[in-house]
């Protein structure tokens, strides 16, 4: 069995990604969202770069991070990864590939229950700041 706390950010972050955007998924169809083009007009609102980043600043300053997410967290911000983000700069991709890291270690850790608290704050978060503006 490998130790998770080997595994370098970046593999961290694939896994995270795929989870956290499986969780956003789910709780986007049972939002009543059926339709592909509207789902993933509603996701990019949760999973793009830029939405990750917003959402790892704030749970940095509300401090709500353990010290060890945080550890992985930067973990994953720095690890040197050879691709480019699509639609951000480069600070944003890092920060938000952290943001992966994070959810990914608290999912191979079977850190389930936490793993969810945490994406309960994002969607709360995102939604909050998505009604805000409405």
């Amino acid at each position: 069995m490998i130790d998770v706390n080997l595994i370098n950010g970046i593999a961290l972050a694939f896994e995270g990604d795929a989870i956290y955007s499986t969780y956003i998924r789910r709780h986007l169809i049972f939002q009543g969202l059926t339709k592909p083009n509207q789902l993933h007009r509603e996701a990019t609102k949760y999973v793009s770069a830029r939405a990750q980043a917003n959402l790892i600043s704030q749970m940095l300053e509300e401090k709500i991070l353990t010290e060890k997410e945080e550890d992985i967290y930067k973990r994953g911000r720095n690890a040197n990864s050879h691709t480019k983000a699509k639609n951000a700069d480069i600070v944003t991709y890092r920060m938000s590939t952290g943001f992966e890291a994070v959810l990914g270690y608290l999912h191979m850790t079977d850190q389930i229950k936490r793993l969810e608290e945490l994406i309960d704050w994002c969607i709360v978060r995102v939604e909050g700041a998505h009604h805000d503006k409405n």
